[in-house]
This record gives C-alpha cells, structure tokens and sequence, in this order.
C-alpha cells in the first residue's frame, strides 16, 4: 500500500482516468457494433467521418493503441468499399 502522499494521489487520479478510459473505449465499441450493422451505402459514408474521428480522438489520448486505430479505420473503411 502506498505511504507516500503523491502516491495516493497518484493512485485517486489513475482511478478516474482508468473509469473515463473505459466508459469512452465502451462508447466507441458500441459505435462500432452500430456501424457494422449497418446494410446501406449511403448512410455508412455518411457516418464513417464520426467514425474516423472518434478513433483517432481516442488513439490521440492513448486510450487506445494508435496500430489499433489504424487496424479499426482500415477495416471499416474495407467494408464500406465492398458494399
């Protein structure tokens, strides 16, 4: 356990960014769930710059991995050129 009064602090201050961390890496997995659902051109091109902004925001803040991000954009990219 920690002693030191930073490293309590230290421990406080993780423990947000580690809850706000993953609610918005959950939020992203929903969006994705969401956009690979969907059966239309029209609308996945009109959604996929959210998408694209929603990962890098994410990758930019080191939530997630930036190779992870590239990976995410890439694939959905691929399906909305293969519609």
């Amino acid at each position: 356990m920690a002693n030191h009064k930073s490293s309590k602090k230290r421990i406080r201050s993780c423990e947000r960014k580690r809850i706000e961390n993953r609610y918005y890496a959950k939020t992203m997995r929903n969006a994705l769930r969401d956009f690979r659902a969907l059966e239309e051109k029209a609308v996945a091109v009109e959604r996929l710059p959210k998408m694209m902004s929603i990962i890098d925001k994410l990758a930019k803040r080191s939530v997630i991995h930036k190779n992870k991000a590239a990976n995410l954009k890439s694939k959905l990219m691929r399906k909305v050129n293969v519609m």
